[in-house]
């Protein structure tokens, strides 16, 4: 690490370019503060990947930890919407805040893609172009070749290229660069921790910026991948984009000490300190769910016979926590009038809130839970 070189910058005539060493190469690690928080780190997962079995029917609540990720990750890259409204169909949304809607549900949808195609896709430029494609589809950067690399240059902040924050490697690069990438993430030649791994993958990934618009967005995605592809977690778990959005200004100025100073060591320290903190608060989370479980469990006991119906609304919440009573129909197989019914138990328990304030069209929302996750 005391040898790290980041990479050079070459004139291009008008600008200058950051061309980045390749990093699949042996790794020496040294540095006694790294290794410390890395051990700090290791701890911290194998607590939170405990949850795992440890939680009954964990995968209700991946949904929202993936919503959560959805709109913290957009939010960085300056889209406004928030929990509550991405729980929300599009019509719910008013027009101005339609575009920002479509980009969190695709975050969505290309983050659950992803980790299903890691049962037939290794972690690899491919998978990542086909998360990128579903990512882009419809929304702004439709017109930016989605699920392909770029073949033009690229910039970070400016108005133009000439007084750009960052310029990325030219386009004749990208390909080179993302297949060492690629090999540096399955190399076992040369063993290094995989949290260091990770986060040397995620800074060289957003350096390379290899797609013309979604790049952040991508990298923070590949994160999570990454630690289920190698079995660090069992279930997609940890999500950093919330400790990246609260400490933007420091994850953005990391990233640019290494390409300026060589400086990893401070972005390894970050990375970790973030596995660190967002371990601990879903470890948090996780044990506010199972308390919230236990309360729900004693309230739907005074039910009677509208229990087991219950039980099925409650189940279909963990996952989404807004209802309406056509879904409630749908998921108990009862009549309008006794969807209602069963409403009006759950509200007086304190379980629903009715959140229009509307005679018709009424949604319910499960906020009890859903605080949980803001």
């Amino acid at each position: 690490m005391k040898e790290f070189k980041s990479g050079t910058y070459i004139s291009q005539g008008t600008y200058k370019s950051f061309q980045p060493e390749k990093i699949n190469r042996e790794w020496l690690l040294e540095d006694i503060e790294v290794i410390t928080l890395l051990s700090k780190a290791d701890r911290q997962l194998g607590r939170l990947d405990m949850y795992s079995e440890y939680v009954p029917n964990i995968e209700l609540f991946i949904s929202m930890h993936v919503l959560k990720e959805a709109t913290q990750s957009s939010k960085i890259e300056g889209t406004k919407t928030n929990i509550e409204e991405a729980l929300q169909d599009i019509s719910d949304i008013s027009e101005e805040k339609r575009d920002d809607w479509e980009e969190v549900q695709n975050y969505i949808e290309a983050l659950n893609s992803a980790i299903k195609e890691l049962d037939n896709l290794p972690f690899s430029s491919r998978l990542i172009k086909q998360t990128h494609q579903i990512l882009l589809q419809g929304v702004r950067g439709k017109h930016k070749i989605p699920g392909e690399f770029r073949t033009s240059q690229n910039w970070i902040g400016g108005a133009s290229i000439a007084d750009a924050v960052f310029v990325p490697p030219i386009h004749q690069e990208v390909s080179t660069l993302m297949n060492d990438l690629e090999k540096f993430a399955h190399n076992e030649e040369f063993p290094f921790p995989d949290l260091l791994k990770i986060a040397l993958i995620h800074y060289q990934f957003e350096t390379i910026h290899p797609f013309l618009d979604g790049n952040g967005r991508v990298g923070r995605l590949m994160i999570t991948l990454y630690l289920v592809e190698k079995g660090i977690l069992k279930k997609p778990i940890l999500y950093l984009s919330d400790f990246f959005e609260r400490n933007r200004e420091l994850y953005y100025n990391n990233l640019m000490k290494v390409r300026t100073s060589h400086d990893i060591k401070q972005w390894f320290k970050f990375f970790l300190v973030g596995v660190v903190e967002t371990a601990k608060s879903s470890i948090e989370t996780f044990d506010k769910i199972l308390k919230l479980q236990e309360e729900v469990d004693e309230k739907l006991q005074t039910l009677g016979s509208r229990t087991n119906n219950a039980r099925t609304v409650i189940s279909y919440l963990y996952q989404r926590p807004m209802i309406d009573a056509n879904k409630v129909c749908e998921l108990t197989e009862v009549s309008p009038p006794s969807a209602y019914k069963l409403i009006a138990e759950l509200e007086k328990v304190n379980i629903l809130e009715e959140v229009t304030g509307g005679q018709r069209g009424k949604q319910y929302w499960f906020s009890d839970y859903i605080r949980i996750f803001k």
